[in-house]
Order: structure tokens, then sequence, then C-alpha cells
């Protein structure tokens, strides 16, 4: 089976974030340039498993960090090697400390047509919270860029639940973000990993993390602010503008398969998900001598792919289609009797999906479904 959805992995940064505990490493100009040699080998070996590309994904990491001639060589490959849908989508993640004009026109120049700008706050005081590189000022220069180089399909994400953060500005930040008028608005929740310096200041009490009743309130600021703004809330951390979803993430909450492209990139293909290593050294001798560099392989059970199915499902809130559960062995009618009667879940259309007052829980909710299924 053939999948149109490519992700492509980019490792560096120029300094980690304090709270990420995604794959990169330190930016090194001629470690990136082998680096993306490596990636046109690894897009070639993988060719004939891609039909006519519906949406490239290029994510980090920090891909706004490589210097003009790595996107030129990247871009080329993938000209050489795919066929692209006339409406293709083609995402780049940008921080707002490593654009300029030069990088935003090169991206424009090979077909991006989307932007995802990880600016997280438009508070200096979070920023350095949050180990970001970037500034405020950083922020509004970039968009200021984007706009001017007739960008108008941008994405922005922004986080609450920061330590230090109060309503009153995430309130500034949600409000600033829809001044700019972006196609798109992420809000994610931080999340405290093991083994991030974050996790270590916490726990040692040098910062204290925002209580819970605060991150619920500015989650339901977040939905209503942005509804009253015009932007549909489509998937739990997700709102859009009318025609600007992200094509690309929808694939994943539909369970669609996609190829991954770099080191530590995922993939899901024929009911398996798989991942690359992580070691970019190992991952460009390995790609060099025409070998897929996969670290982890695993073939989901019917129950795996069950769970999957109403995990991912439920995030979008359209939620997840009755009958398609059904197809798959769910009773989902049955076991959500309960979820139904306390105002968490509803039936909309032939839909299972959260309410509002299941959303703001809505990982304990679909726990509870688990539970009412045997899974």
């Amino acid at each position: 089976m053939k999948t149109d959805f490519l992700y492509i992995h980019i490792p560096f940064c120029i300094k980690k974030c304090v709270y990420c505990d995604f794959f990169s490493i330190p930016y090194d100009e001629s470690a990136a340039k082998k680096y993306i040699e490596g990636l046109c080998k690894e897009l070639f070996l993988k060719k004939d498993s891609v039909n006519t590309l519906r949406t490239i994904y290029i994510g980090g990491g920090t891909p706004s960090v490589l210097p003009d001639e790595c996107f030129r060589l990247l871009f080329q490959c993938l000209k050489n090697n795919f066929h692209l849908s006339p409406s293709v989508e083609i995402t780049v993640e940008a921080n707002p400390g490593t654009m300029n004009e030069s990088n935003i026109n090169t991206l424009l120049s090979h077909g991006v047509n989307r932007l995802s700008i990880g600016i997280q706050s438009f508070d200096n005081d979070e920023l350095r919270t949050l180990g970001r590189i970037h500034t405020l000022e950083d922020s509004i220069n970039s968009i200021d860029l984007i706009k001017k180089a007739g960008m108008k399909n941008f994405s922005v994400d922004l986080m609450y639940g920061i330590p230090g953060q109060t309503n009153e500005s995430w309130h500034d930040s949600i409000s600033k973000a829809v001044g700019f008028s972006p196609t798109h608005i992420s809000t994610y929740e931080l999340t405290l990993e093991e083994k991030t310096p974050l996790y270590g200041l916490i726990k040692s009490d040098e910062i204290k993390m925002p209580d819970e009743d605060l991150i619920l309130e500015m989650y339901n600021h977040a939905i209503d602010y942005l509804e009253s703004c015009g932007y549909e809330h489509y998937e739990i951390s997700n709102f859009a503008l009318l025609g600007f979803r992200c094509i690309h993430n929808l694939n994943y909450w539909d369970r669609g398969e996609y190829i991954g492209i770099g080191a530590g990139a995922h993939s899901f293909a024929n009911g398996v998900r798989s991942k690359n290593i992580e070691d970019i050294d190992m991952y460009i001798e390995n790609v060099k001598n025409g070998i897929i560099p996969k670290k982890e392989t695993s073939k989901l059970t019917p129950e795996e792919a069950m769970k999957e199915f109403i995990f991912l499902g439920l995030r979008k809130t359209a939620g997840i289609h009755i009958k398609t559960s059904e197809e798959l062995g769910l009773n989902v009618l049955d076991a959500c009797r309960e979820l139904l009667d306390e105002g968490y879940l509803e039936i909309e259309g032939g839909y299972l999906r959260l309410t509002r007052k299941g959303i703001v829980i809505s990982n304990t909710v679909i726990v509870k479904l688990f539970e009412q299924l045997g899974l």
C-alpha cells in the first residue's frame, strides 16, 4: 500500500528548550549539509512507497535554522523523485529566532505554502522560563516578514500552563495572536516530561506549575475567544479559519498512513508503526549504504488499532463514526451510555464526540470509555 503523506524530520536546534523531550541536537552547518544528503538518499529509497503527495510536512527540531542551500537540495530531491498534487500542502515549522527575509523567500520559491511558527508566548518572561531563543520582538518581526513576503497561510503555536503565567498574560498572548490574522492557531498545554531541565526545576521546587483550575480556565478562554473570532475548534488543541485546517495532521488523527524521513522520524504503513534511529551519524551511514535506518517496528494488534481509532478520533471535535467503530468490532453505543448520561459524550449525525464538558477532561473520558469497552 502507498501513501500520499510525507513527514521530514530536521533535528537541529540552536538551543534545546527546557521543556522539550523531542529528538534534537545542536545545530552545526557542516553536519546539517551531510544530513540533508542523507535525507535525499532515504527519500530515494522510499520513493516507491508514495503516490502523488497531498502533504509534505517538514518538522523538527527547528527546520528554519537550515541554510538556503539545504532547502534547495531538499526540494530539488523531492521534485526529482515524487509527484506532487497541484494542491499539495507543504508545511515548514519555523522559530521566530531563526527567520529572516532570505529564508522566508527561499521557502516560498520552492513551493512552501504553509508555515507553522513556534511562538509559544508573547510574553518575554514566559519565553525565558521556557528557554526559547526568541523574544516578543522577534515574533512580531517574523510575522511582519512573512506577511510582507506574501505568505498568507501561517499557523501560530501558543502554550498555556507555563510556570508564572497568569490569566491576564494568556489572554494577552491569545489576543495578540489573533491580531496578526493567522489562518490557524494551535494551543498546547505545557506537559512536564521526565529527563527535561524543566522537570528537575519543578521537582526541586525552584519554580511551580500553575494549578489545575487555572490551566482549565486558560483552555476554556482559548476555546471561547478563538471561536468568537471566527476560528473553528476542529481538534482538541487546534483552531482554524474556514478552509485552513491542517490536512497533514488530520491524516494522523484519521489513522491515515504516512512515511517519515530522517533520524527519529516515525512512519505508519500496512498496520505497522516504525521509527528511524536517532543517531544522525549512524543514520547517514545506513542510508549511504542503501539501508532503511529503522530502530523500532511494531505491528499493531487489533486491540491497539481499536484504541488508536478511539483516542485519535475523539481528538477531533467531529468525533468518531459509529458505523466505522461497529465495523471494527466496537460496540461503542452500549459502552458509552453512562458517559452520554453524564454529559461527557454526545451523538450527532452518526458520530460520537466529546461535549465541551468532555473535551476539557478528554483523557479521563477516553480511559473510562476504554474500560467500558474492555480494552
